[in-house]
């Protein structure tokens, strides 16, 4: 994927890259915590892409939690609840990054099949389209089945995705 943002900045961080926080001087994230920005990809089109901290053992593509005011991230699970967001980058802890919140986005996921719902799974960051009462991820749908673009992963449409307790 090689996400461009639509309206630059002087030291935006690129969408596909984790940076180390900033030390000294009273500030730690090298960009705005819960910055939500534009891009675009030749293939997959327009996304909305939101700034925030990284945790331990995060990988490209798995499904976050989000706290907006802190900034803060948590691989979800079965049983999570909030707006969800997936990597653009191994963003791990002490570290920030872009997360996907719109648009087509390579996810983690099991065996899924093409327009089927996204579910969390008890696997952290994983999602899939078993059904699981209470864990349905509102706002985002299946577009190909598990293989598309690569072996673990399938595209999913986004649209501000959260884990509600619906399903």
């Amino acid at each position: 994927m090689a996400f461009v943002p639509m309206s630059h900045a002087i030291g935006m961080p690129p969408i596909d890259q984790t940076l180390p926080a900033f030390t000294g001087a009273g500030r730690s994230a090298p960009w705005k915590i819960g910055d939500i920005i534009k891009a675009v990809d030749p293939v997959l089109g327009v996304g909305e892409f939101i700034y925030l901290q990284g945790l331990a053992s995060t990988a490209v593509s798995e499904m976050v939690i989000y706290d907006h005011n802190a900034g803060t991230t948590k691989r979800a699970v079965a049983g999570d609840r909030g707006p969800c967001a997936f990597a653009m980058s191994a963003n791990v802890a002490s570290q920030f990054g872009w997360y996907q919140i719109t648009g087509l986005a390579r996810v983690k996921a099991g065996t899924v099949a093409a327009n089927g719902a996204l579910y969390a799974t008890a696997t952290p960051g994983t999602v899939d389209d078993a059904v699981v009462a209470g864990d349905k991820v509102d706002g985002a749908r299946f577009k190909t089945a598990d293989g598309t673009p690569a072996a673990g992963f399938a595209y999913a449409m986004l649209d501000r995705p959260a884990l509600n307790g619906n399903g």
